[in-house]
């Protein structure tokens, strides 16, 4: 790198840090700990002719930081990719949000798995606050979604923000694309439920791209009920009808989800979803697959010590046969699948032994 360090060039030092996060005295250290490399030139912080990088690599497990990072990289800026998304659409700064609302980071990373790109038509079945679609919509893709919460999609109700009582008149999913530009992408969202698709049959869809509730900080809940239902007398639902609904068990919302994926995602086409996970017990055996869905990639973010989720993509590999929205109950891996049913207790299981401990430690100290 001798030709950027010669004393007529101007150059600025930039540390930046991942999965840890460092004081701004620790970054002049580790800037000045560097005074062994041969900078000839003049430091400029405002408007060097050459930036150099110091990238320090601290793994990815959030609940276990070594002292010492696993890699250092140090090297001369060349360009930007597309990280400034991640501010430019934060969720912080975002018109419309909920308790669920995707990380814009994430969002971008499930539309690059699912190859997201321009004038494809992108859906999500659990669309929430419709964070997915803002990202699918950068890129250029037509963008729609369905979810059971009547008040989420027509932006009702309570809002998710700290000072701040009820949504507003205009906070709702097309006017978060709008703040981005993307509004001419954004196709429709309407209140449906995903065990009970109202799609004609047919290869419709370029991506699916979702992320189902996990019964953490949203229910999973379908229309339905396990009593006898009378309808209205004259057979018809008037408008103020609520449908009764169930519980929807987490096993259920992924066969049902890859069902339909291999009914409506064209040919080559994918689908990106989210797999919570209890890490104790996991094993990869645990991924539902379909004979019409091509596993890629399954990836893991840590969420605690004992709760992670996976990013799985899928390509659709064939068309559907008669059989194949069947084929995971003849899996020998089928009661596996079922284990995510009880992934909420075991949840909350952890965590109520976690408050145990710490009330017994604070009675034992006599507080």
């Amino acid at each position: 790198m001798s030709p950027y360090m010669h004393k007529d060039s101007t150059y600025r030092i930039s540390v930046y840090t991942f999965n840890k996060t460092l004081q701004f005295a620790d970054r002049i250290k580790k800037i000045n700990a560097l005074e062994y490399l041969p900078f000839e030139g003049t430091v400029s912080l405002k408007n060097p002719q050459h930036i150099f990088c110091l990238l320090e690599d601290y793994g990815t497990d959030p609940n276990s930081i070594p002292e010492h990072p696993n890699y250092i990289y140090f090297g001369r800026w060349i360009a930007d990719g597309q990280r400034e998304l991640i501010r430019s659409h934060s969720v912080k700064d975002r018109h419309f949000i909920g308790n669920t609302s995707m990380d814009a980071g994430l969002s971008f990373i499930m539309a690059n798995h699912a190859k997201v790109k321009e004038n494809d038509l992108v859906f999500d079945p659990f669309v929430g606050t419709g964070s997915l679609l803002v990202a699918c919509s950068h890129f250029g893709a037509y963008v729609c979604g369905t979810d059971i919460d009547y008040n989420t999609i027509h932006g009702k109700g309570r809002s998710s923000r700290k000072n701040q009582k009820w949504r507003g008149p205009d906070e709702n999913i097309r006017a978060n694309l709008r703040q981005y530009g993307t509004e001419k992408m954004y196709v429709d969202v309407m209140v449906s439920d995903a065990s009970k698709p109202v799609w004609r049959e047919a290869a419709l869809f370029d991506a699916i791209i979702t992320d189902p509730p996990y019964g953490i900080r949203e229910s999973t809940r379908r229309t339905g009920s396990h009593k006898d239902i009378t309808k209205p007398l004259d057979g018809m639902y008037v408008e103020s009808h609520v449908p009764v609904s169930r519980a929807y068990h987490l096993s259920d919302i992924f066969t049902d989800l890859l069902n339909f994926s291999a009914r409506h995602l064209v040919m080559g086409g994918r689908l990106v979803y989210w797999l919570p996970v209890y890490r104790p017990e996991y094993c990869d055996e645990m991924v539902p697959l379909h004979p019409c869905l091509q596993l890629i990639s399954n990836c893991e973010q840590t969420l605690s010590s004992h709760t992670s989720r996976r990013l799985v993509t899928m390509e659709k590999i064939k068309e559907p046969e008669d059989l194949d929205s069947l084929a995971h109950v003849s899996d020998p891996r089928f009661t596996l699948y079922q284990g995510h049913n009880a992934f909420r207790e075991k949840y909350f299981s952890r965590l109520n032994k976690r408050a145990s401990k710490d009330n017994t430690k604070y009675e034992a100290n006599g507080e």
